[in-house]
């Protein structure tokens, strides 16, 4: 038997909630550097896709009916879906969306969406929504035109940097690559 059931949750918070917090607390910094117009270190943006990773894909590899997962859980062979900070299941995800769109449209009223550091950020995190929003179950063709096109990108962008010749691939281009990948990842 596993000891989900006897293990105490980090602060004595409900299971996942130290790391919402720490996601909030990254977004807010990304947030308030963007807003400052100045460079988002590269810490923060790659703590921030490790976060947004988290969030915004699926965590078990079985699909269950809920109340085989109810019974595993109480029986303590499965960690029980948990409600960060005591929240409604997927508030933790809804808040991070509301950020990120409260962000692009207060710097679209600015003129500012499509300037530097604003973009590479945006851009990442609606490519890997946008991803998680494009799931299609079960459907063949669309799983491998979008495994297709994005190899296709990344090699397109990686094969430069294996010549030693990064130079030849603009940034823009590195941006769509990741993007693409992002979105492979958040639609798996």
């Amino acid at each position: 038997m596993s000891d989900y059931k006897k293990s105490w949750p980090p602060l004595g918070l409900p299971p996942g909630s130290v790391r919402a917090l720490l996601t909030l607390l990254v977004v807010a910094v990304v947030v308030v550097q963007t807003v400052r117009r100045q460079e988002i270190e590269l810490l923060w943006s790659e703590t921030l896709m490790i976060a947004l990773a988290h969030y915004f894909t699926t965590r078990r590899f079985l699909s269950l009916p809920p109340q085989v997962i109810r019974r595993l859980a109480d029986e303590g062979h499965i960690e029980p879906e948990a409600n960060p900070l005591f929240l409604p299941r997927y508030s933790i995800r809804i808040v991070l969306l509301a950020i990120f769109a409260g962000l692009a449209i207060y710097l679209y009223r600015r003129n500012e969406l499509f300037d530097s550091p604003a973009l590479p950020v945006l851009g990442v995190v609606f490519a890997y929504v946008l991803g998680v929003m494009g799931r299609l179950p079960n459907l063949r063709l669309w799983g491998d035109v979008k495994a297709a096109v994005v190899l296709l990108a990344l090699l397109a962008t990686a094969i430069p940097y294996f010549l030693n010749r990064p130079d030849l691939v603009p940034r823009e281009m590195r941006y769509i690559a990741l993007g693409l990948v992002l979105f492979y990842f958040g639609s798996r």
